[in-house]
């Protein structure tokens, strides 16, 4: 007995397991996660370095060049970037995606505590951290009001963020844009000298006297107290009186030479949120929880802070990744929904009976309910990539159940019983179900192993496909034909006026095909010409395609990154974003915009960066991308500002600056490599034609390229690099000798430098409960030019008994003004100069990549372009899609071999691809799509579903051969018998679609090329197969016939 049978004889057993499918995939939907993106350790290695006050040069020589050394011996390093900059340097390691994060990050850690003994000593300790896409915030939340810096700064740090931190499921909390609390000692030159004081002496006295120490303990007996010298000023009236200097009878106190105040550490950046002052914190989520449930608890949690919050104050989200990918779900689920309704309509306009419709669509919860319970037993979560394979797989898990159950009436209207009927119908057609079935699994294992880091993403697309599909065929052959048992056996013979319609209908489409497949199987060779015709005519849809990694999603939100002169101070920055700013919140389409100015986000105090949040779509009038060319005219047209706006959806699946088009010009001569990127920039902006090639089918084979004129300007937009310009450096540079004979060391002479103009940390000082900073610094305007420093004063050591004097600073050393590098980068040990650039409304990542390499081209010697980024993933992605495509189509063949004992018939069944992908490539030229990681799934999807056309009609003929019917009249009892079947199958695999091709709701953008190429394979591959796949058949077997009438010792090559 088999288990269709077993479900026949059982049916309370059938609905039974019907049910509990149901209730774990309810279940397992209750407690599943939901990200935007998978949850995927990246291969990508970060190691920060802090050496404060070195130079690039200094951190480039004696730090990275170290740890490259190092590193280079890790295992798995597959790249390596680093960058140098005033004060540190970071290096970004990319590893091959075969070896695990976490002993790569081992292996890591033990390289560089090797290499830490080469390292100067004052280098803090490297960090080293992988990167995950789900360390970053989900949520960005800004404190403002109309209160005092200390106000805000404390509510965000004591109130905000320890609320926070107790919510359930949150992980970090970044602070951005905090200014530090700090008492501030700003030291008067004038006042020193007036007191015969340096700074150094002062803060040297300052150190001695205001300090807390241990000092033992005492022991008495059966007790222990601990003793402690509590040295520190209680509060800041008494830190005023501390003796800084002076005589026994003369001191001079703190208060005499400084300013003392409860203030911050130096401004370095300024935050706003809709241009009020503010700070922000980024919320960042527990790997593995629900993103959606993580926001909704934090928002509670806001309402609750906005309570205890001071009056004046206000909490507001300026950045909610959760909410889009609430929309993203909800609009998934609705279309889902509705390519259940449109999947019943087909099958009950095609079956003409509501309990034979209802009985098919029972196979969408037990699939699609069974791999939700599947994914979270796995430990994957509902994110972009496992909502898209269920966004399309309602129209697929509903055509088992559809080829059964058409089997199925086909013998009841014979006069066969309920029963009899399902198991004759289901064994007939269970093995060419099954064929199609793993053929359209042999597709997607391929992608499940896919290599690079688009197939890390992808691999939880190809595991609810596949779960999705083998639980469709497992309840078409067991379930479906237990429910057919007692839904056709309650029917009756009688049929409904609406089976009756059906049942003209088709028959009228029926003599149609009937008559057209005879001509076709008349003439096979002219049928396959035509066929042939209409899949080179494709080439032409691809060669105006477009090609990208993905398409832009309208998330309502956009990034801008300014940048005025090298040598721009804070305030001069934060004049031109202010205005920036005013723009942009007086226009409609914006809801908010918050604001950072300054050090933070890669940049120093001559950049800035501004998070803009967008109405929804359906409230304003213009696309995001159209209001993105509005904001790069604006702020580009300020004078000495440079703005570039980001749309985040571009960026690709991780590593780069987030642009689609990047790469790095790479070269040893310093000299000759930023000339080369100053020309490459040129021409990428230029508005004169440059020669690219072109793509054309005869290339493919070895033919020359076409080449065409095209505009870089017209293509390219927010182009820009990373090389800095110098920045203004003052040097100074000590006279030794003039020094020694002083008796002065180069370190005091810093020491004196870096207390009166960078400020020096001299102790704590305690306020209740907290414990803060006490800075000191030369008064601004003291140290506003290098005459100023030049008359610093610096006290000579003491001689004979007698004091040493005060000498200025210039008679010890010499200023220079100069200018410096500000950031050295390297790529792979070479130095190296990123570019990246945006792509112009209308135009695709190929385009412009196209442009970059027409560009290098003419690069000198020992200068070269290498991709990186979303560029570097581009080719990587479509190769990976081309092996995949390559292994699925051999492992499909085989499977089919197998299935069919022969290497002749997989050949037929094969055949319906190119038509497949002609359709595809119609419809997405037609829609005004690309050909992109999305549109290559859609057209992968293609690959399994269409054979699922040529299975039926083969398995059908073959068994009609095997009782001695000629090739033509097998084939047409195929098309005659197996024509409904195939039409409802596809009819109702476009129906699904048709929700999603539409665009409807968040992140459409990506769902939608997959939805239209399989809509558009579905429907020209359906169309052709039906004449195609007969005619190729009756070619074939009679050139096998003329074949073994050449060897007659031969068996029969096909059954």
């Amino acid at each position: 007995m088999n288990l269709t049978d077993l479900c026949i004889r059982r049916p309370v057993m059938a609905w039974a397991i019907l049910l509990s499918v149901v209730f774990f995939g309810i279940a397992g939907l209750a407690r599943i996660g939901v990200s935007q993106l998978p949850d995927v350790d990246l291969p990508y290695i970060a190691i920060a370095i802090s050496w404060p006050g070195a130079s690039p040069e200094s951190v480039e020589h004696d730090v990275i060049d170290q740890l490259e050394d190092a590193l280079a011996q890790a295992e798995g390093v597959t790249s390596m970037t680093s960058s140098s900059r005033l004060g540190g340097g970071s290096i970004l390691l990319e590893l091959d995606l075969r070896r695990s994060a976490d002993s790569a990050l081992q292996d890591v850690q033990a390289k560089i505590s090797q290499a830490q003994g080469l390292l100067p000593k004052d280098v803090d300790p490297p960090v080293v951290m992988k990167l995950n896409p789900e360390d970053f915030p989900i949520m960005w939340i800004s404190l403002s009001g109309a209160v005092s810096r200390r106000e805000l700064a404390d509510a965000t740090r004591y109130l905000l963020k320890e609320r926070l931190q107790q919510v359930p499921g949150v992980g970090d909390i970044q602070v951005g844009g905090n200014v530090e609390r700090n008492v501030r000692l700003w030291f008067d030159q004038e006042k020193l000298d007036a007191h015969g004081l340096t700074i150094v002496e002062a803060l040297s006295r300052l150190r001695r006297e205001h300090l807390e120490l241990p000092a033992g303990r005492l022991e008495t007996g059966a007790r222990e107290i601990d003793v402690r010298v509590l040295g520190e000023a209680f509060d800041l009236a008494a830190l005023r009186q501390v003796v800084v200097g002076g005589q026994p009878n003369r001191p001079v106190r703190l208060e005499d030479v400084a300013l003392v105040e409860d203030g911050f550490s130096d401004t370095r950046s300024i935050s706003r949120n809709n241009g009020v002052d503010s700070m922000a914190v980024g919320v960042k989520k527990q790997r593995g929880e629900n993103a959606v449930a993580v926001g909704s608890r934090v928002r509670a949690a806001l309402t609750d802070i906005q309570k205890r919050l001071p009056a004046g104050m206000a909490v507001a989200v300026n950045y909610d990744q959760t909410t889009f990918i609430a929309k993203s779900v909800r609009d998934v689920q609705f279309e889902l929904l509705l390519a259940m309704v449109l999947t019943s309509l087909v099958c009950l306009l095609f079956l003409g009976s509501f309990a034979a419709t209802i009985n098919v669509i029972l196979a969408i919860p037990m699939s699609v309910l069974g791999t939700i319970a599947v994914l979270h037993w796995c430990g994957f979560t509902l994110n972009t990539f496992t909502l898209l394979a269920l966004a399309l797989v309602v129209g697929i898990v509903v055509d088992d159940a559809i080829m059964v159950q058409e089997n199925i009436s086909r013998h009841r209207d014979l006069g066969l019983s309920a029963p009899e009927a399902a198991r004759r119908g289901t064994r007939q057609i269970a093995f060419a179900a099954l064929a199609a079935t793993v053929a359209v699994i042999a597709i997607f294992v391929p992608v499940i192993f896919m290599q690079g880091l688009v197939g890390k993403f992808f691999m939880q697309f190809g595991v609810a496909l596949c779960v999705a599909v083998a639980l469709s065929y497992l309840e078409a052959v067991t379930l479906a034909p237990a429910r057919c048992a007692q839904f056709l056996a309650m029917t009756g013979a009688r049929k409904s006026w609406l089976a009756r319609g059906s049942d003209a209908g088709f028959a009228l489409i029926a003599r149609r095909y009937t008559a057209v497949l005879a001509a076709a199987l008349r003439r096979p060779w002219m049928t396959l010409l035509l066929a042939l015709a209409v899949f080179l005519g494709s080439f032409w849809f691809v060669k105006n395609l477009g090609f990208e990694q993905s398409p832009s999603q309208d998330q309502s939100s956009l990034f801008v990154r300014f940048e005025t002169a090298t040598g721009s101070s804070l305030e001069e920055t934060d004049r031109v974003i202010r205005r920036a700013e005013q723009w942009l919140l007086a226009r409609l389409e914006i809801e908010r915009a918050f604001t950072v100015v300054g050090e933070g986000f890669g940049g120093g105090v001559n950049a800035g960066v501004m998070f803009i949040t967008l109405k929804q779509p359906g409230e304003r009038a213009l696309s995001q991308e159209k209001i993105g060319d509005l904001m790069r005219t604006e702020f580009n047209s300020y004078a000495g500002c440079t703005a570039v706006v980001q749309d985040p959806s571009k960026g690709g699946f991780g590593g780069g600056k987030g642009f689609p088009v990047e790469f790095s010009i790479r070269g040893n001569d310093w000299a000759t490599l930023t000339a080369a990127t100053r020309t490459v920039m040129e021409r990428m902006r230029s508005r004169e034609a440059i020669q690219v090639e072109e793509f054309s089918p005869a290339a493919l084979f070895g033919g020359e390229p076409k080449t065409k004129a095209v505009i870089p300007g017209d293509v390219l937009v927010d182009v820009d690099s990373d090389y800095q310009l110098g920045k203004p450096q003052v040097a100074i540079v000590p006279d030794r000798a003039r020094a020694q004979d002083l008796g002065i060391s180069v370190e005091e002479v810093a020491a004196a430098v870096n207390a009166l103009v960078g400020g020096v940390k001299v102790g704590k000082f305690t306020d209740g409960s907290r414990r803060v900073d006490v800075r000191a610094r030369l008064l601004a305007q003291g140290r506003q030019s290098s005459e100023d420093l030049a008359n610093f004063r610096i006290r000579v050591p003491s001689r004979d008994g007698q004091p040493g004097a005060l000498v200025p600073l210039s008679t010890l050393v010499s200023i220079e003004s100069r200018s410096v590098l500000q950031t050295i980068t390297h790529k792979d040990h070479s130095r190296a100069i990123s570019i990246y650039a945006n792509t112009a409304e209308g135009r695709t990542q190929s385009e412009g990549m196209t442009i970059a390499k027409a560009i290098a081209k003419d690069l000198p010697e020992g200068v070269s372009l290498v991709e990186q980024g979303a560029s570097a993933q581009l080719k990587e992605t479509f190769t990976n899609f081309l092996i995949t495509f390559v292994l699925g189509l051999v492992v499909a063949y085989l499977i089919l071999a197998a299935q069919f004992e022969s290497f002749l018939h997989p050949i037929t069944v094969l055949t319906v691809l190119p038509l497949a992908m002609a359709g595809a490539a119609a419809a997405l030229w037609l829609g005004g799509f690309t050909l992109n990681t999305f549109s290559i799934i859609g057209i992968l999807l293609l690959m399994g579903i269409v054979k699922k056309n040529s299975i039926i009609l083969v398995d059908y003929a073959d068994k009609a051969r095997a009782e001695g019917v000629d090739a033509v009249e097998a084939m047409a009892r195929a098309g005659a018998i197996r024509l409904r079947p195939i039409l409802m199958t596809s009819v109702a695999t476009m129906m699904a679609a048709v929700p999603t091709a539409i665009g409807m709701g968040a992140g459409a953008e990506t769902r939608q090329p997959m939805a239209v190429a399989v809509f558009g394979g579905v429907a020209l591959s359906t169309l052709l197969s039906l004449v195609v796949v007969p005619a190729f058949y009756v070619v074939a077997e009679r050139m096998a016939a003329r074949v073994r009438s050449w060897m007659p010792w031969r068996a029969r090559v096909t059954p």
